[in-house]
């Protein structure tokens, strides 16, 4: 299925249920194989990830070239449709931020993540008017080239532990109402998990509910009985992946031993998934 529209339709219905979207978040052509080879019917790449295997830090620091260029990579790695996590669009302007959309697209995916949180200044989100705008340049970008890009608008609120916890909730949903009505197609709230938070976000949205899941959330299916749309790991798989960098290096140069290094995937098998398309 090589034609955008078509994938960004298919990467679409994968939010109307049954069951919620699960997806493994990916940092390089070689991981997004392997989830895909696992079962995914989607692949979504993790920002920090990405920066991470780049020799960068999180939070604002890739740039968009260098960002775009690992999408591609992905994208020409599976088959399946490719959403990809571009921070706050790697661009301080609504223009900007359309400039890095026309980027995404150009690389083959169907699908963003775009957030509110700031990095740099002394607020820890973006307001919702002017996220708004950024919201609606990429509406505009994926609109002009004919593509109907899903959108995840991501609200950091709960992440952040933004303003009183009373009115939290009550924030979050004002942010969505913002960003639905510039063009979002789904509500990404990370840093929430517990049943009675997460059924309210449900109940209170119009469009698709994602949540980032870990050790001790409930799991896909229980989130989709409360009303969640898309389930995500975040950036959770690629530090799994980096830890287990860490243990090998530790007991290497500690006892001598490799005993970390046990469940390694087999060359032949990750070769040959790389082999094909």
């Amino acid at each position: 299925m090589d034609n955008p529209q078509a994938k960004a339709l298919a990467f679409r219905s994968l939010h109307q249920g049954p069951s919620p979207l699960a997806l493994a978040n990916v940092w390089d052509a070689a991981s997004a194989r392997l989830v895909e080879d696992a079962g995914a019917l989607a692949i979504a790449t993790t920002s920090a990830g990405a920066a991470w295997g780049l020799g960068v830090a999180d939070g604002g620091r890739l740039d968009a070239p260098r960002a775009l260029e690992l999408v591609a990579r992905v994208v020409s790695a599976v088959r399946v449709p490719v959403t990809a996590d571009i921070e706050g669009g790697y661009a301080d302007s609504p223009d900007g931020v359309g400039k890095t959309v026309e980027g995404v697209l150009a690389a083959g995916a169907v699908g963003v993540n775009i957030e509110d949180a700031l990095h740099t200044g002394p607020g820890l989100l973006r307001a919702a008017a002017e996220q708004g705008e950024f919201l609606a340049a990429a509406r505009a970008a994926a609109d002009s080239a004919g593509v109907p890009l899903f959108i995840n608008a991501r609200i950091d609120t709960y992440l952040r532990s933004v303003g009183d916890p009373a009115t939290r909730l009550r924030e979050t949903l004002d942010r969505a109402s913002v960003y639905v009505a510039a063009g979002a197609d789904g509500i990404f709230v990370p840093g929430v998990s517990d049943t009675e938070t997460v059924t309210a976000l449900a109940a209170g949205l119009t469009v698709p509910l994602n949540v980032m899941a870990g050790p001790g959330s409930p799991s896909v299916a229980e989130f989709g009985k409360l009303g969640v749309a898309r389930v995500s790991l975040g950036s959770a798989v690629a530090q799994a992946a980096f830890a287990t960098v860490r243990r090998s290096a530790q007991e290497l140069f500690s006892t001598g031993t490799y005993t970390a290094l046990a469940d390694a995937v087999d060359y032949s098998e990750l070769n040959a998934l790389l082999q094909r398309r």
